[in-house]
């Protein structure tokens, strides 16, 4: 591919992620199914504004996102987490939809308002019920006709990218053919994400990020009350659920799901699930004498072709690092949603980078993709390793269906020179 970057790019002057937090990523059609993404949105909101003790009356904006329509208010998704969260009845709040980009998109908005002065902290929030999405039909709104009555699986259908006729497996599999990805190397991927994430849960790493999740109510003076109610039996959700010893000898088994290299052990897990951060302005921070997690220096989205949309991340990359000015090999750390097997190790192939680097605490095949939370969880994810490593500079990226790429460049403020 060229490594010319025609995308957007932004360079932050003042960004900075105060905090994040994020529920359990939950199995699909597990203890979760049940919750509207607005109530796990809530949660995690609720839960960063605690940790980072700040007041929810200085946020000035909410932005949230959330892909599928989950719930019959899901209009109302970044209003009523900004509201229930705590945050003032004057502030504004603005849905996004980048696909499986959207939580970096909800970070780079977060960051552009910021930046811009527009408001000293913004609360950006990413909700995803993969169990919820509806079985749908489109065209029933004039009645039926004899033999016409249609409802569709929304989940499935999405996958779909009718431009290119190709559905989001596939172009996994057209990677593979580009790139001769073979069956053995995904699965041996994916063993390993599945390896890092127990590691990173057996230690409590991922746990630092979590909150446990049981049956609550959110009252708001003036408003109905909201919260979630768990299935009767189930007392608290505390951590992923998707994580588990995967051993290579047993993903080599599975069947192909496409016709090739990708099966359901080596692509990304359905699960439901939220993710909250905070990102403010130097001048806020300081006021506070609050300590952030990272600064946030650049953003990227570009365009790929769709029926190869897998490779996004890898001019995505690019782009971010041309906006700062820095090269790959200056980079310490580096996320990329492992949406499938073959397309992360496209990413790696185009590249050229060191896997030692990449993904370090597992990634999507092990701890699951809620669409509109992950790029937040990842993010957080990065800033919470480079702290832990003392390591500098870090990208948190994404393919987007369709064709579209979109990364995050972060920096530990505590390895700053």
């Amino acid at each position: 591919m060229s490594t010319a970057s025609h995308g957007l790019q932004a360079h932050y002057a003042d960004a900075w992620l105060i905090d994040g937090m994020r529920t359990p990523f939950v199995d699909y059609r597990g203890a979760l199914s049940a919750i509207s993404p607005i109530d796990l949105g809530i949660k995690a909101a609720r839960a960063v504004i605690d940790k980072a003790g700040i007041d929810p009356a200085d946020i000035g904006t909410t932005i949230a996102g959330s892909m599928a329509q989950a719930s019959f208010d899901a209009f109302m998704t970044p209003r009523h987490i900004g509201i229930y969260a705590g945050v003032p009845v004057d502030r504004p709040a603005h849905l996004v939809q980048r696909i499986c980009g959207t939580g970096i998109e909800v970070l780079m908005q977060a960051s552009d308002v910021v930046s811009l002065g527009r408001t000293e902290l913004a609360l950006g929030v990413g909700a995803e019920s993969m169990s919820r999405n509806p079985i749908a039909a489109y065209t029933h709104r004039n009645g039926f006709g004899m033999g016409q009555v249609e409802f569709n699986d929304f989940l499935w259908e999405a996958l779909m990218d009718p431009a290119v006729l190709c559905n989001m497996g596939d172009t996994a599999e057209n990677l593979a053919r580009q790139y001769d990805i073979s069956r053995e190397a995904v699965d041996r991927f994916a063993s390993q994400s599945f390896e890092r994430a127990i590691a990173a849960q057996q230690s409590g790493f991922l746990a630092g990020e979590i909150t446990p999740v049981s049956t609550e109510q959110f009252a708001m003076e003036g408003f109905e009350n909201r919260g979630i109610k768990l299935a009767r039996g189930v007392d608290s959700v505390t951590q992923d659920s998707h994580i588990r010893p995967s051993p290579y000898e047993v993903l080599a088994k599975l069947r192909p799901a496409f016709g090739g290299v990708q099966t359901g052990g080596n692509s990304s897990a359905i699960v439901d699930g939220a993710a909250a951060a905070l990102v403010g302005s130097a001048q806020y921070i300081a006021a506070r004498g609050l300590k952030p997690l990272a600064r946030i220096i650049a953003g990227a989205a570009v365009g790929v072709p769709p029926h190869i949309m897998g490779i996004g991340p890898a001019p995505a990359i690019r782009a971010v690092l041309d906006a700062a000015g820095l090269s790959l090999d200056q980079i310490d750390r580096v996320e990329i949603n492992e949406a499938f097997g073959a397309q992360i190790l496209a990413c790696v192939a185009e590249l050229g980078l060191d896997q030692a680097k990449l993904n370090v605490n597992g990634g999507a095949i092990a701890i699951g993709h809620p669409l509109g939370a992950t790029g937040v969880r990842i993010t957080l994810t990065l800033a919470r390793e480079l702290q832990r490593s003392g390591l500098r500079y870090g990208i948190a990226s994404a393919c987007i269906g369709g064709g579209q790429g979109i990364a995050l460049l972060l920096e530990n403020p505590e390895a700053i020179p």
